[in-house]
C-alpha cells in the first residue's frame, strides 16, 4: 500500500480468483510473462519495487522542500535546479500511483528497468511541453528556462538514484523502446481489425 491509502491494482485476492491465462502461478507466487520483454515478473516484486521507490521519492521530495524554502530568493540557478528536482519526483510519485492502482491493465506489470524507461520518456515528454507553455506545474516559474535547462542534465541520474539503478540500466533503453513501441502498433492493428470486422457484421445485419 501507498501512503497508507492507495491499494495495489492486482491484490492477492484477485490473483486468486482470476482465471485470465496470462496469470500464472509457482511455488514463488503469482507472475505474468511480460509482452515487452517476455520476462517472468512477480505481481509481489512488481509492487515491492514500486513501493520501495515510492518511498524513496517522498523522502527526495521532502529535502527538495525544505532547500527551496532555506534559499535566499535572490540564488535563482540553485532554486532552478531544486526545482527542476521537484518536477522530477513529483511526475515520478504520480505515476507510481497510477501504475500502482490500475487493476485493469496487466501491461503496467513489467521489469524494475523497463519501467524506469517508460519514466524517461514521461519526463522528457512532460519536459517539453513545459518548453512549450503546455503545463501548468506549482513547480514552475513564469519563465521555465533554466527549469527545463536543468531537467535535461538531472533527470537520468535522479531516476537512477530514486530507483538504485547502476547506469546501465539506461543503456537498454532504445530495446525497451522499439519492443514497446512494436506491440503498441501490434494491438493498434488487432483493434483496427476488430473494429472493421464489428463493422462489416453491423452492415450484414442492417440489410
Amino acid at each position: 500500500m501507498l501512503e497508507g491509502r492507495y491499494q495495489r491494482g492486482f491484490s492477492q485476492e484477485r490473483l486468486e480468483h482470476t482465471h485470465d491465462p496470462k496469470v500464472r502461478s509457482d511455488e514463488h507466487g503469482h507472475y505474468i510473462m511480460t509482452l515487452s520483454e517476455n520476462s517472468k515478473v512477480y505481481f509481489d516484486d512488481y509492487y515491492r519495487f514500486l513501493e520501495l521507490t515510492y518511498a524513496n521519492a517522498q523522502n527526495e521530495k521532502a529535502r527538495v522542500a525544505q532547500r527551496l524554502a532555506d534559499l535566499d530568493p535572490e540564488y535563482t540557478e540553485s532554486i532552478a535546479f531544486f526545482r527542476a528536482k521537484a518536477v522530477i519526483v513529483d511526475l515520478l510519485m504520480r505515476n507510481i500511483r497510477r501504475f500502482y492502482t490500475d487493476g485493469a491493465n496487466l501491461g503496467i506489470i513489467m521489469t524494475p528497468w523497463c519501467f524506469g524507461t517508460v519514466m524517461l520518456e514521461k519526463i522528457e515528454v512532460y519536459r517539453d511541453r513545459i518548453s512549450k507553455g503546455e503545463v501548468n506545474d506549482a513547480n514552475i516559474p513564469d519563465y521555465p528556462f533554466y527549469v527545463v535547462n536543468y531537467m535535461d542534465e538531472i533527470y537520468k541520474s535522479t531516476l537512477l538514484e530514486l530507483f538504485n539503478f547502476p547506469e546501465k540500466a539506461f543503456q537498454m533503453r532504445w530495446q525497451y523502446s522499439e519492443l514497446l513501441k512494436k506491440y503498441s502498433k501490434m494491438l493498434t492493428s488487432i483493434t483496427s481489425s476488430l473494429n472493421s470486422v464489428m463493422s462489416s457484421i453491423k452492415n450484414f445485419n442492417t440489410q
